[in-house]
């Protein structure tokens, strides 16, 4: 069984995109996916998320969805980020908040301080949740 794990803000257009990329980057697709949604997705991913994840993964032509509960169904952990009241829940699923600071309209080295500290987030969070049972095998820890 796959498990999943949706990563959630308001517009999809930054923070949860960046978090959704690289989990899964780190597990096997085959154990483990990220998806990423929002309560008001945006029209598009903000310019300053896809330039500062441009090495890491192109970003240009995705598009923020909602979070519905057909999209959210069998989600196993909700981590949502920064959305405050709007933060929605996922019925079963564990919840994290990860009070973190909107990309929107920041400048480079801020986008980039975000994106770092949300890989590293995702790191632990992998680490901590799941340890090496999802990880894909070129990751796991010798």
């Amino acid at each position: 069984m796959t498990l999943k794990v949706v990563f959630a803000c308001v517009h999809n257009a930054g923070r949860s995109q960046m978090a959704a990329v690289f989990f899964n980057q780190l597990a096997s697709p085959q154990k483990a996916r990220a998806i990423s949604a929002g309560t008001q997705p945006a029209d598009r991913v903000h310019p300053e998320v896809v330039e500062a994840m441009r090495d890491i993964a192109d970003l240009s032509a995705v598009r923020p969805q909602r979070l519905t509960a057909d999209l959210a169904r069998g989600a196993v952990l909700l981590v949502t980020m920064g959305c405050g009241d709007e933060c929605p829940v996922i019925p079963g699923a564990e919840r994290l908040d990860w009070p973190l600071q909107d990309p929107k309209g920041q400048s480079p080295e801020r986008v980039r301080s975000i994106r770092d500290d949300i890989k590293s987030r995702v790191e632990a969070l992998v680490r901590e949740k799941f340890g090496d049972t999802i990880l894909n095998s070129d990751r796991r820890r010798t």
